[in-house]
């Protein structure tokens, strides 16, 4: 990637993280400062040419919050995905109005990816 588009990546992503939607709002209330399971979540984080909404590096989980344009851009979202997945990232997209009316289920679907990746003690060989 060229310098001025790295620059102007990292400007939009700064813009981002001082313009969150409400339901990001909402969402970060819980996944900052190590809230969730004790993991470290950074937003509006940069990955190739891309930016995720929530980023964590351990485990390796991308948690993105699409609002009603991302139902007229099916493409694009599945050729993003498929990109972060090649990065050996897990992502799970939730719609804004889903965190807004049942946050508690959107934690669940969260919990439930950072478990499954990692085994259970019993699990371990």
């Amino acid at each position: 990637m060229r310098e001025k588009e790295t620059t102007q990546l990292r400007k939009n992503a700064k813009r981002l993280r001082s313009d969150m939607t409400e339901a990001e709002w909402a969402l970060w209330y819980h996944l900052r400062a190590k809230r969730f399971c004790g993991i470290k979540f950074y937003r509006q984080k940069i990955v190739g040419n891309y930016i995720a909404d929530f980023l964590s590096l351990n485990p390796k989980l991308i948690i993105e919050l699409d609002g009603s344009q991302h139902a007229e851009q099916i493409e694009y979202d599945r050729i993003r995905t498929a990109y972060l997945e090649e990065q050996a990232f897990t992502v799970i997209r939730f719609w804004n109005d889903e965190v807004l009316r049942d946050i508690n289920m959107v934690l669940d679907v969260i919990f439930d990816a950072i478990h499954n990746d990692f085994p259970s003690p019993s699990e371990n060989p």
